[in-house]
């Protein structure tokens, strides 16, 4: 008798068909990549995943945080004997000191002598009987408890939520624009759980912008590098760029012309790296550049596809899941970048693309862009 963690994936995997064997394997890997440095044994029964460590809280921490499994559940492995199944069951439900349980089954060994609902109900009535004020609850049990008859058997009520998705790696790849703010690790975290890899880049306006907001993007891309493993971040001199926006472009169109210039350089950037597409943290409407007229356009400055997870989100809902996954409270120190450092007092709200595009003319837009790339710092997190 020993306790287990076991995984369970997300059921999305499950609808893969042919192709459900490779996210499989990609996860498998992806678990033992989160859990190097640490003492483990891989365990398979049936179709079942399991893990045993000496110390599981560690173990614990480090899977649920991996995409594609959807929950991890702590269980007591046993030898399929059904004496010692009632046994197991009876002190798991007396231990969890509530006041109604459920047994739920799961018999993938068919050669085991009780079918499912038979080891329900026998299970059931031994802890009935061995108990005076527990009872059966079918509908809303305090306790749920499982049983799954494999090999050996296993009991448990202990679950705990994971982050779920679709494992890593396996939906391309993704060049996230990662500012200091509340929105885009979020963005970057919704991705990253639907399996695509992430990068980011950062845009630095030294001096206007400090060391300190530098070295807040470098945690925050280090507080997802606990969802995706490894993280490339790319820091990227953005001064030139913007005294020129503000000393030959009209002040409204500053933000706009910004923001384009982000696309135009990610862009280069996701070309010379091989990555497919970029994202953003915008949510429609939420400030003055991401109108519907603003996204069209500085979208237009992008030639590969641009993601916007956030894009109908409300601010409370992303504040939420920023909480969440730990990025919150980072994203709030008070460290500016370098879009809220240079913002114009009436930004253009509903720009058109030819005279943004007119106002651009002004600027040796490539050189600008591929000095940017040129210079740009690399840093594997």
């Amino acid at each position: 008798m020993r306790k287990l963690l076991m995984i369970k994936y997300a059921p999305e995997i499950f609808l893969k068909g042919l192709n459900k064997g490779s996210f499989e394997r990609k996860l498998k890997n992806n678990i033992k990549n989160a859990l190097y440095g640490e003492e483990f044994e891989y365990i398979e029964d049936t179709g079942r995943w399991f893990i045993f460590a000496l110390d599981l809280d560690p173990v614990i921490e480090k899977v649920k945080r991996v995409f594609g499994v959807a929950e991890v559940c702590v269980v007591t492995e046993l030898e399929s004997d059904f004496d010692k199944i009632c046994e197991e069951a009876l002190k798991q439900v007396v231990e969890s000191g509530e006041e109604t349980f459920k047994i739920e089954t799961n018999r993938a060994n068919k050669s085991f002598p009780r079918d499912s609902m038979q080891v329900c109900v026998k299970v059931g009535a031994y802890v009935l009987n061995n108990t005076s004020d527990i009872k059966v609850d079918i509908h809303n049990p305090k306790c749920r408890l499982n049983v799954e008859i494999r090999n050996n058997a296993y009991v448990y009520s202990k679950r705990i939520k994971a982050v779920g998705g679709m494992p890593y790696e396996t939906n391309g790849s993704t060049l996230l624009l990662l500012s200091g703010g509340i929105d885009s690790p979020v963005a970057g975290y919704l991705m990253g759980r639907r399996g695509v890899k992430l990068s980011a880049v950062y845009y630095h306006s030294h001096p206007y912008t400090s060391e300190r907001a530098k070295d807040k993007v470098k945690e925050l891309a280090r507080l997802l590098k606990g969802y995706t493993g490894h993280l490339r971040l790319y820091i990227v001199p953005f001064t030139d760029i913007q005294m020129q926006i503000i000393e030959k472009c009209p002040e409204k169109e500053l933000t706009i012309i910004m923001r384009r210039f982000m696309a135009s350089v990610a862009s280069s950037l996701a070309a010379k790296f091989k990555i497919d597409s970029l994202t953003t943290g915008e949510s429609i409407g939420q400030v003055a550049s991401q109108t519907m007229e603003g996204l069209i356009v500085s979208s237009d400055a992008a030639d590969i596809p641009v993601f916007r997870p956030l894009i109908a989100t409300d601010k409370e809902d992303i504040i939420t899941i920023a909480k969440q996954i730990g990025t919150f409270e980072t994203s709030i120190l008070p460290y500016e970048d370098c879009c809220t450092i240079f913002v114009p007092k009436h930004p253009k709200t509903k720009p058109r693309l030819d005279l943004i595009k007119n106002s651009e003319a002004k600027l040796d837009v490539e050189k600008l862009i591929n000095e940017a790339v040129e210079n740009v710092e690399i840093i594997d997190i």
